[in-house]
């Protein structure tokens, strides 16, 4: 990518001749021969000292000022500068001191330069390429100039040269001025019939910033946020799962056959001669007891399962013939269709408390959760 060139007015550096009316004559750049090249003399031109190097090409400058203007409003004065492409631009060349000769000079003449850190300043701006002379650049500058006469009415007042620097590639700099331009200054008025002094325009309404207003929906948008973050955690700790009481020790096998066997005593079942359901209800009480007290499951097992459970067992051997015997007897009555008699039942029934007595543990001070006695 080529770096584009920058032209601007060197007038911080040449405008001292516009007062003075001396010329600036650059410094000669040394060369390699022994004997240096000398310079032609600098060109005045209405006050504007013009300096072009030895063997250099004099940028072409084409400029324009617009002939009528009003006091007190900026004219533009627009210099499309041409010269070789490589040549750049002092940076400060645009930088005016109100302090300056040059300054000085053109607010004699009329004139004054806006501030260049404002709207105003002015502008450079690279124009199009020509195929045609591909060894040029063309920059656009445009400056606006304010116009300010010392009495009002018509004046006509004359632009004086400025010069615009261009250096070149060995640090040489070429001065060249812009044209005189006389411009007439009417007063902005100067169509208005019998014109009279424009009262202020109205007052603009104030506004400020509401600090104490910004703290407070500030505060209160943080409260309203703090707030219902606060309600969501109470209410998602409110519908927490509870914690379930634990359920009541189991009781003991022994004391719920107990209980079994007496419900089956009251419950007048020989009295109806319901002598088959008498002897299963018996059978379960039994077959469920010893499967809890000593670890399987008494009624889903047959008779030789629960033996061969209770000969793993701990089973006392006083009641092991009493427990084959019962269970003999009631597989007899379910199986074989055989009717006990109402003897054989309470025989059964006493039997049946028999086995769950001697068997349950004699220790006193046993705990009353513990449902079996694991080998």
């Amino acid at each position: 990518m080529r770096r584009a060139p920058r032209v601007s007015f060197a007038l911080a550096l040449v405008w001292g001749g516009l007062a003075s009316g001396k010329p600036n004559t650059p410094t000669p750049t040394p060369t390699s021969s022994s004997t240096s090249t000398p310079t032609p003399p600098a060109e005045s031109i209405g006050g504007c000292v013009e300096s072009i190097p030895q063997g250099a090409r004099r940028p072409t400058l084409i400029d324009h000022f617009p002939p009528r203007g009003f006091s007190g409003y900026a004219s533009t004065l627009v210099v499309t500068v041409d010269h070789g492409r490589g040549e750049n631009v002092l940076p400060q060349g645009l930088e005016l001191q109100s302090e300056s000769e040059a300054a000085k000079a053109l607010k004699q003449a009329g004139f004054v330069i806006p501030d260049q850190n404002g709207p105003d300043a002015a502008r450079l701006k690279e124009a199009p390429a020509d195929p045609k002379h591909a060894d040029h650049v063309t920059t656009i500058l445009e400056l606006p100039l304010l116009a300010l006469p010392k009495d009002p009415g018509r004046h006509v007042l004359t632009l004086p040269p400025l010069p615009v620097a261009v250096s070149r590639a060995n640090g040489e700099i070429a001065t060249v001025c812009t044209a005189v331009h006389a411009i007439t200054i009417e007063d902005p008025t100067s169509s208005t019939p019998n014109p009279t002094p424009k009262g202020n325009p109205d007052p603009r309404v104030q506004r400020e910033e509401w600090t104490s207003m910004k703290k407070a929906l500030t505060y209160g948008a943080i409260g309203l946020v703090a707030g219902a973050l606060l309600a969501y955690l109470v209410r998602r700790w409110m519908q927490r799962p509870k914690r379930v009481p634990p359920p009541p020790p189991p009781r003991p096998p022994w004391e719920v056959a107990l209980e079994r066997l007496d419900e089956v005593r009251h419950a007048g079942l020989l009295d109806v001669d319901r002598y088959q359901e008498y002897f299963d209800r018996v059978n379960d009480a039994v077959r469920e007891y010893l499967g809890a007290r000593y670890g399987f499951d008494g009624l889903e097992s047959t008779t030789d399962e629960i033996l061969q459970a209770l000969r793993k067992a701990t089973l006392e051997a006083t009641a092991t013939p009493s427990v084959v015997a019962f269970l003999e007897e009631c597989d007899l009555v379910k199986f074989a269709k055989f009717t006990p008699t109402t003897e054989e039942c309470t025989r059964a029934l006493d039997a049946a408390e028999r086995i769950v007595r001697t068997t349950m543990p004699s220790v006193a001070g046993v705990p009353q959760g513990v449902a079996r006695e694991a080998t």
